[in-house]
């Protein structure tokens, strides 16, 4: 009995200096984090460190106001070739990947039956022709009336007309090139069935080629015929000039922009219909404009703001931008010459934050 009363003795010894232990070592954490808290605030007031971010002053420079957008390379004049005909092809007078003259020969297609048709309709033509010579020579002896020669020049009149649409259907049995251009890879063979619906190639004007883009409907008063612009594509880095012909008399509705479309040199036929174009169009020269980085402008729901420095603190000011380069945007309304706009740190920034500003160069 006596060791079992010594052993919770002991037991209730031990317990009671593991609460001591614990009391103590609380206080001192306390009295420790309550230091550390005290060395975090400011010497004024207790207030949170600033927030160190990059900034820049508002400067006026002059900007070349150009507009950067995205169009498509289309040839000056382009074709699919067809038969209005149907038969068999006898002849093709192409090499694929040729260019080839307007009003040369491509292909021919079998005509025999049309030819007889022709012969048959010329015939019957010069009969008519004798009769109603004849019928006229009568006339002027008063052997016939006026309406049996009548009746003779209208027979001939309408042989002569089926003699000009046979004509006409013999000259689609030869398929000749509207235009100047380069032919394209060929679908059809020598005894080929040819149909109205049949493909034979393409054929395609590549010199001057065609520059098709849009702009947003805010620039479309800037934008004039003779209007230079520069571009380049994804399968080389030159650089092309071009210049505006025609712009479409009203704005597209759905997308709200205006389309536009250039002329530019192809001599040596490097730009293929098609491709895809960067195009920088020149629109005017800003003389005090305001640039600040991209990165300044932070979307809201209701527009754009950016964060200023003033009196120490972070100000929310909301602006109207206009065109935007891969580094800077042009700040319309909002700012003025000598803001402090900060630069990094938006998404951490609020109204009246402390800030202490880095100024970085321009």
């Amino acid at each position: 009995m006596k060791k079992r009363y010594i052993f919770y003795i002991i037991l209730a010894l031990g317990l009671a200096y593991l609460v001591y232990y614990r009391i103590s070592a609380n206080k001192k954490i306390e009295g420790k984090g309550g230091a550390g808290a005290g060395q975090a605030k400011g010497g004024k007031g207790g207030k949170s460190a600033p927030l160190v971010v990059d900034g820049i002053i508002v400067k006026p420079v002059s900007f070349d106001n150009d507009l950067e957008i995205t169009g498509a390379i289309d040839a000056n004049e382009s074709v699919v070739l067809k038969s209005e005909v149907s038969g068999l092809v006898t002849g093709i007078f192409f090499k694929e990947g040729s260019t080839v003259s307007k009003g040369s020969v491509l292909v021919k297609v079998n005509d025999l039956d049309i030819q007889a048709q022709l012969q048959e309709a010329l015939t019957k033509q010069r009969l008519s022709g004798t009769n109603e010579n004849r019928a006229k020579q009568l006339l002027a002896k008063g052997a016939i009336s006026q309406e049996e020669y009548d009746t003779s020049l209208a027979d001939l009149k309408s042989l002569q007309a089926q003699s000009q649409l046979i004509r006409a259907q013999l000259a689609k049995t030869t398929i000749r090139a509207p235009f100047t251009g380069r032919v394209g890879l060929r679908n059809i063979s020598a005894g080929t069935y040819l149909t109205p619906a049949t493909t034979i190639a393409n054929l395609v004007s590549t010199n001057p080629i065609k520059v098709t883009f849009s702009v947003p409907e805010k620039y479309a008063g800037q934008i004039k015929v003779n209007s230079e612009i520069t571009f380049t594509t994804d399968g080389s880095s030159k650089e092309n000039i071009g210049k505006v012909y025609a712009i479409e008399p009203g704005i597209n509705a759905t997308t709200r922009t205006l389309q536009i479309r250039a002329l530019a040199s192809n001599a040596d036929n490097a730009l293929l219909p098609g491709s895809f174009a960067k195009i920088k169009l020149a629109l005017n020269t800003l003389i005090d404009a305001i640039l600040i980085p991209n990165e300044a402008v932070v979307p809201v729901l209701k527009g754009k703001i950016v964060y200023i420095q003033k009196n120490g603190k972070a100000q929310e000011v909301k602006v109207e931008a206009g065109t935007r380069t891969d580094e800077n945007i042009v700040i319309t309304s909002g700012l003025k010459v000598g803001d402090t706009v900060l630069t990094t740190g938006s998404m951490a920034l609020k109204k009246d934050a402390p800030v202490k500003v880095h100024l970085v160069k321009q």
